[in-house]
């Protein structure tokens, strides 16, 4: 599923087009992409003008200038890419359009989902108000997310998961940032001293913004930006997916780990704190 880096990278190949365009018309040609609507999309969304597009963690929307930015309660466009979802600006070939918009100006707007599991949804913003901040906005807090951090009393690793402690950081991520920190993924979230906690949290931090500069990370063709182009962050990876493989710091062969349920890489010459 994508994180953080690859939802920023989408959101900023948006942001260059669909501010103050007025949806046209709307197409849904796929029923779970619009799952749980009350109503037509085709209607809910006619004629309105988009003010910008936002994002916390991996959660993407389009607000509207006919709404208050400011009300919590306001309506927004959720945009959920789920593990094949992507957003092309123009016309494509592909045959897994599940929604076809048309904007104001001869923009051509296509929510692509090979697998489903993505989605649309003209929902109040309240929808996500339990989802925590992410690294990356201007007014993160990190000595309190660090403190939320080590109230958990389960693995780190499932800690750093936990998007009501910390938003925007999945499976990639997380196995980077304990990599970046030296943290093992099995420790108690609520054994860690603070600093190592603040440390861990900015490490996530540094990690996905390497990433966001070079448009995420592309296992596949699954995910690309608005224009069709793959991020390449993997040719970066220090931890995640390298089970076996000597680790970059100290050449000792990297492990592979369950932790939580998710599949785990760490160094366990390294990662010792």
């Amino acid at each position: 599923m994508p994180e953080l880096p690859e939802v920023e990278s989408v959101r900023r190949g948006l942001e260059a087009y669909l501010p103050g365009r007025r949806f046209e018309s709307v197409k849904v040609l796929h029923p779970r992409a619009n799952r749980g609507q009350d109503g037509p999309l085709e209607q809910l969304l006619a004629g309105r003008e988009i003010a910008n597009v936002a994002r916390r963690g991996k959660f993407m929307w389009l607000e509207f200038v006919d709404e208050d930015l400011t009300d919590p309660g306001r309506d927004v466009l959720f945009v959920h890419l789920g593990m094949s979802g992507q957003m092309r600006v123009g016309e494509t070939d592909s045959k897994h359009v599940r929604i076809a918009a048309s904007l104001s100006g001869g923009v051509q707007l296509n929510f692509v989902d090979q697998r489903t599991f993505g989605y649309w949804l003209l929902a109040p913003w309240t929808k996500i108000a339990h989802i925590a901040r992410d690294p990356l906005e201007p007014d993160f807090d990190l000595v309190a997310t660090a403190r939320r951090l080590r109230g958990k009393k389960t693995a780190v690793k499932t800690a750093l998961l936990d998007q009501t402690v910390v938003s925007g950081i999945g499976n990639i991520y997380a196995d980077e940032a304990l990599w970046l920190a030296r943290i093992q993924p099995q420790k108690k979230a609520s054994t860690l001293r603070q600093r190592d906690a603040v440390a861990l949290v900015d490490a996530a931090a540094t990690v996905m913004r390497a990433a966001l500069k070079v448009g995420g990370t592309s296992f596949d063709a699954l995910y690309v930006n608005v224009n069709g182009e793959s991020g390449y962050f993997d040719r970066s990876l220090h931890a995640y997916g390298r089970g076996d493989e000597p680790c970059d710091r100290c050449v000792t062969p990297l492990k592979r780990v369950v932790v939580g349920g998710r599949s785990t890489h760490y160094c366990p010459r390294c990662q010792t704190y």
